[in-house]
């Protein structure tokens, strides 16, 4: 549990950059190069590649080397466990709003004579 923890806690961290996400948006629509990436941010490259480090430790990311030129693929499933924990919170909650509806329905129907 305390792993699967820590796991989340990477995960939600590195979605919590608004360029991280960018990131993220544009690895949807396939495999990038740093250098494509960066393109649209106006930032020094050591600080954009701060960000890409945080994708990959936070699972989301895969990068690979070829020469000189590096390149980000999104990772397949890498919002699986954001996803299962978003579930099982809503199937939580769902559940405790459901037996609050019960009680409150049997408040309001008042005594019974």
């Amino acid at each position: 549990m305390a792993n699967q923890s820590l796991e989340l806690d990477a995960l939600f961290r590195s979605l919590a950059d608004p360029t991280r996400r960018a990131i993220l948006a544009r690895l949807a629509h396939g495999p990038a190069s740093v250098t494509e990436l960066a393109e649209p941010f106006d930032m020094a490259l050591p600080s954009f590649m701060g960000h890409l480090k945080k994708l990959e430790d936070g699972g989301l990311i895969d990068t690979t080397k070829e020469g000189r030129v590096r390149t980000c693929t999104l990772r397949t499933g890498a919002l699986a466990p954001a996803r299962d924990w978003m579930t099982a919170q809503r199937l939580l909650w769902e559940g405790r709003l459901d037996r609050l509806e019960e009680y409150l329905a049997t408040l309001t129907e008042g005594p019974k004579p």
